[in-house]
């Protein structure tokens, strides 16, 4: 894939993981009693911090400077979050929206970074960085105990899915189809954990 399709498609892959990280962290914040600048501020942070400090340890301007859907996400999550005037905890769906765009995220950081020269093992970084920085950080703002840090294996399953990715890059397979394949590892490893209960071991106190 050439570097003009590449930026198309992260692109849209931005745009899409942006809006679902923009709707739970709107959600988040409005469960916390914040109010409607409060909701937006943490909406913004949740759903841009990964993907710009990805951009900025690549050397290049963060997607929301350069492409208005990404803020537009932004807003409309936001929108749909007041109108909806729920605080409710998140349930099933956004759950699952938000597994979905954990994949997006970890696959398109990963992606770019390849793009732009960035070593294997630097590429796997910046893709679960993109993945899981804005969640840590609206958690840490809303005062709650960052869940990337104590259950759901939000960072293994990030970690596992970009390995797995940038493995099959290095292959002869399609790099769209190794795209897919570490997206469904993502969510497949972050489906499993939840269901099962499962993280990361703990020391015992």
């Amino acid at each position: 894939m050439d570097i003009i399709q590449l930026d198309t498609l992260v692109k849209v892959l931005d745009v899409l993981a942006t809006f679902v990280f923009a709707l739970v962290g709107a959600r988040v914040a409005a469960d916390r009693g914040l109010d409607y600048g409060g909701i937006a501020f943490i909406a913004a942070v949740a759903s841009t911090t990964g993907g710009t400090l990805r951009n900025v340890a690549l050397g290049i301007r963060p997607s929301w400077i350069t492409n208005p859907w990404i803020l537009s996400s932004v807003v409309l999550a936001v929108f749909i979050t007041i109108i909806l005037q729920t605080t409710k905890p998140i349930g099933k769906f956004l759950l699952a929206m938000d597994t979905l765009g954990l994949a997006v995220a970890a696959i398109s950081g990963t992606q770019i970074a390849l793009a732009y020269k960035a070593s294997w093992y630097a590429a796997i970084v910046l893709g679960v960085i993109t993945a899981v920085a804005g969640g840590l950080l609206r958690d840490l703002l809303c005062q709650l105990e960052p869940v990337v840090l104590h259950r759901e294996t939000l960072a293994t399953s990030a970690l596992v899915g970009v390995s797995v990715y940038v493995s099959l890059k290095h292959t002869a397979l399609n790099g769209n189809v190794a795209a897919l394949l570490g997206g469904v590892t993502v969510m497949a490893v972050r489906t499993l954990s939840i269901y099962f209960d499962l993280h990361l071991p703990k020391i015992k106190k």
